[in-house]
């Protein structure tokens, strides 16, 4: 790769994968901008169409590195059997590791298990329980797949993916983008740091309400989360409880 860090001005180089950085590279004369705009459109449509019926989901976020033996992996599976029990879709990543704990345990208690996946560099496999697997090219409509259809989210352990979700969820919230739906951040050890800050930084520098952190359920405990999301649920109206059926025409 050619060496740029004598050059004055190094963001006009163009990446030896032009893809990846097409953005930063201004205008493209590769690839019209115009049939990026229709990709993106032609994207929503197909997660539009794929999840507009599963029902009310609720979104479980965590960590693809979390493997079976694991208590993250553990909790995750448990809290995805209780979700399951509610009757509701279990939504996640569809990858492996927590999403793959939270889609097992939707399995395990005989319910719905919808996986959004993303298209990486190094291929991501859809875990193995899945009922409806839907896969992105674009990480900013996988989220908004992720958020549109659920009521609820539990956030389990996670790196930086799962903060961006967890924190882009809570922007959302905060600005009235989408209705205030309960957070349940589960790992409470893991967590704590992130929960210190926000309670002792960012609230006393003013950088947000108190309130703010109303938003979020601190716990390690499966039935006090589940106590949160059946309580949301039935604050939910009576038609969006209920698994919506597809139009003859839209049925697969």
């Amino acid at each position: 790769m050619e060496d740029v860090i004598d050059d004055p001005k190094p963001w006009g180089k163009v990446s030896c994968c032009p893809d990846e950085h097409e953005f930063l590279a201004g205008p493209s004369f590769r690839r019209s901008e115009s049939a990026r705009v229709v990709r993106i459109a032609l994207e929503f449509i197909k997660g539009f169409r794929a999840l507009h019926f599963v029902g009310p989901c609720v979104t479980v976020f965590g960590s693809a590195r979390f493997n079976h033996g694991t208590e993250y992996y553990k909790l995750a599976r448990e809290m995805g059997r209780r979700i399951a029990q509610e009757d509701l879709a279990v939504m996640t990543g569809g990858g492996p590791g927590i999403m793959e704990a939270a889609n097992r345990g939707a399995k395990d208690a005989n319910g719905r298990s919808i996986g959004c996946n993303i298209e990486l560099p190094h291929e991501q496999k859809p875990n193995p329980y899945l009922d409806k697997f839907v896969e992105f090219r674009y990480f900013f409509i996988r989220k908004v797949m992720l958020v549109k259809y659920s009521f609820a989210f539990v956030v389990m352990p996670g790196g930086f993916g799962t903060l961006d979700e967890v924190f882009e969820t809570l922007v959302l919230m905060q600005t009235g983008k989408i209705q205030r739906f309960p957070i349940v951040l589960m790992g409470k050890a893991y967590w704590q740091p992130i929960v210190d800050f926000a309670r002792f930084n960012l609230v006393e520098a003013g950088a947000i309400s108190p309130e703010d952190l109303n938003y979020v359920t601190f716990t390690d405990d499966p039935d006090e989360a589940m106590e949160v999301i059946a309580k949301a649920k039935a604050e939910l109206p009576i038609s969006a409880r209920r698994k919506r059926r597809p139009f003859w025409w839209l049925r697969e």
